[in-house]
C-alpha cells in the first residue's frame, strides 16, 4: 500500500484526545488509529474515511467537520465485536477544486480495494458516491450497486452534482454497472417516466412504502451489492433532524440501522458509504448519534458475514425441493444465519427472502425470481 498520508489532514480526531480518555472497551480505545505517528492498516478489516466535500451540493459550501462530530459519538460506543479490527485513517484534505478532493478520495478507495478491505465513508454530499464506483471503473470490473435515497438524483446537468451524479454513474460510458438498486425512494418527489426508463434498464426500484412493509426483502438486494450508498435524506425528519431538506415521512432510525446491518453481511460488499450529513444543523447532536448506530450495526453485520457457510457446504444448509407454476427448483436455508437462496434454471444460487419461498409455496412466482430471470436474457 502506497503512503497515503498525504490525502489526509494532518491531525486526526484523536489527537485531540488525551490519554485515557476512553474507557478500554469504548471504540475510541479500540479503533487503530491513523496518526502522523502510525499508518498501518494491515490488520485491518474496515477502514474508516471521513470527507467533508459539499462543492458537489452547494459550490460555496466550506469544507464540513462533520466526520469528527460523527466520530464524537461514533467513538463513545461500546465495541462488542472484539475479533473484528476496525482502523480509522482520518479526513480526506480539501483539494483546490471539488475534483482534486474526488480525485484524493478515489485514490484512497482504491488502495483501500486493492488491500481487501472494506472502505467505510463519513462524508458529504451524495455525488462522492461516484468515488466508490469509480474503484471499479478505473479497475474495468463490472459492480452491483444500491443506494438508499428519498430522491433519485438524475437531473441533467453540465457538472457532475448531488442531484445528478446517478445519471453519470448509471448512462455514463464506458459502464460498468451490471445492476442497480434503489431503496426508500418518495414516490411524490420521483418522475414516473424516469422510472418507467430504468424499469426498463432491468434496474429495481423500492418505493418507501415497500421498504417499510418488507424490509426484510431488502436483505437478498443488499447481499448481491458490491458498494452501498445511503443518503441521510432517506431517513424520516424526526430522527435525523439535521436534515434541513428532509421529509417528514422516510426510514426510521431502526430501520436505517436494518439495512446498514444488512449490507454488513453481504460477502461481496467493498464499500459503504453515508452521506448527507451536515453538522451544522445537528443542534443536539442526533443525526450523529443516528449514524454512529448505523455504523455500529455495520459492524454488527459484518460479524454475520464472517460466520456465513459456503454453499457448498450443503451439510450447513435446510434444503426445500419445490415444484411452482411448473419450475422445478430447490431453496436453501443457512442453519447458521437463516439466510435463504433459491436456485434458477440454468442452477445458479441466487439470494433470496422467506417471503420469495413463502410464495413459490404457494405456486406462484416470486416476483425476485421473475427480475432475475428478465435479466438473464
Amino acid at each position: 500500500m502506497q503512503d497515503l498520508r498525504p490525502f489526509f489532514e494532518i491531525e486526526h480526531f484523536i489527537e485531540t484526545k488525551g490519554n485515557g480518555f476512553y474507557e478500554p472497551l469504548q471504540w475510541g480505545a479500540s479503533i487503530s488509529c491513523a496518526t502522523q505517528n502510525s499508518f498501518d492498516w494491515e490488520d485491518a478489516d474496515i477502514i474508516l474515511v471521513g470527507c467533508g466535500e459539499w462543492r458537489g451540493e452547494d459550490k460555496t459550501m466550506a469544507y464540513s467537520n462533520s466526520a469528527n462530530a460523527i466520530r464524537e459519538q461514533l467513538y463513545k460506543m461500546y465495541h462488542w465485536h472484539t475479533g473484528i479490527k476496525i482502523a480509522d485513517a482520518g479526513n480526506i484534505r480539501q483539494g483546490a477544486t471539488v475534483d482534486d478532493t474526488r480525485a484524493a478520495l478515489l485514490t484512497v478507495l482504491q488502495e483501500i480495494y486493492a488491500a481487501g478491505k472494506i472502505a467505510l465513508i463519513i462524508g458529504g454530499s451524495h455525488d462522492l458516491t461516484l468515488q466508490q464506483y469509480g474503484v471499479f471503473k478505473k479497475a474495468e470490473q463490472m459492480v452491483v450497486a444500491s443506494v438508499a435515497d428519498m430522491l433519485i438524483d438524475l437531473d441533467e446537468t453540465e457538472e457532475v452534482t448531488s442531484g445528478s451524479f446517478l445519471m453519470d454513474m448509471l448512462t455514463g460510458t464506458p459502464n460498468f454497472i451490471s445492476h442497480y438498486s434503489h431503496m426508500a425512494f418518495q414516490s411524490y418527489y420521483a418522475h414516473p417516466r424516469m422510472l418507467e426508463t430504468l424499469d426498463k434498464l432491468r434496474f429495481d426500484f423500492f418505493r418507501l412504502g415497500k421498504v417499510r412493509e418488507h424490509i426484510e426483502d431488502m436483505e437478498p438486494v443488499l447481499r448481491t451489492s458490491n458498494i452501498f450508498s445511503f443518503d441521510m435524506s432517506a431517513v424520516r425528519y424526526s430522527d435525523a433532524p439535521a436534515n434541513i431538506n428532509g421529509s417528514p415521512n422516510g426510514l426510521s432510525g431502526e430501520e436505517s440501522c436494518l439495512l446498514t446491518r444488512y449490507a454488513g453481511m453481504s460477502d461481496v460488499l467493498t464499500s459503504i458509504g453515508i452521506y448527507g450529513y451536515n453538522h451544522l444543523n445537528d443542534a443536539h447532536g442526533i443525526t450523529a448519534k443516528q449514524i454512529s448506530q448505523m455504523i455500529w450495526y455495520f459492524v454488527d453485520g459484518y460479524l454475520v458475514r464472517k460466520s456465513e457457510a459456503k454453499l457448498t457446504e450443503r451439510e450447513e444448509f435446510i434444503v426445500f425441493n419445490l415444484t411452482f407454476t411448473d419450475n422445478d427448483t430447490m431453496f436453501l436455508k443457512s442453519k447458521r444465519t437463516n439466510r435463504w437462496w433459491m436456485r434458477l434454471p440454468d442452477h445458479s444460487f441466487v439470494p433470496c427472502s422467506y417471503n420469495d419461498y413463502l410464495v413459490a409455496s404457494n405456486d406462484e412466482m416470486p416476483e425476485r425470481w421473475l427480475r432475475e430471470q428478465e435479466r438473464l436474457l
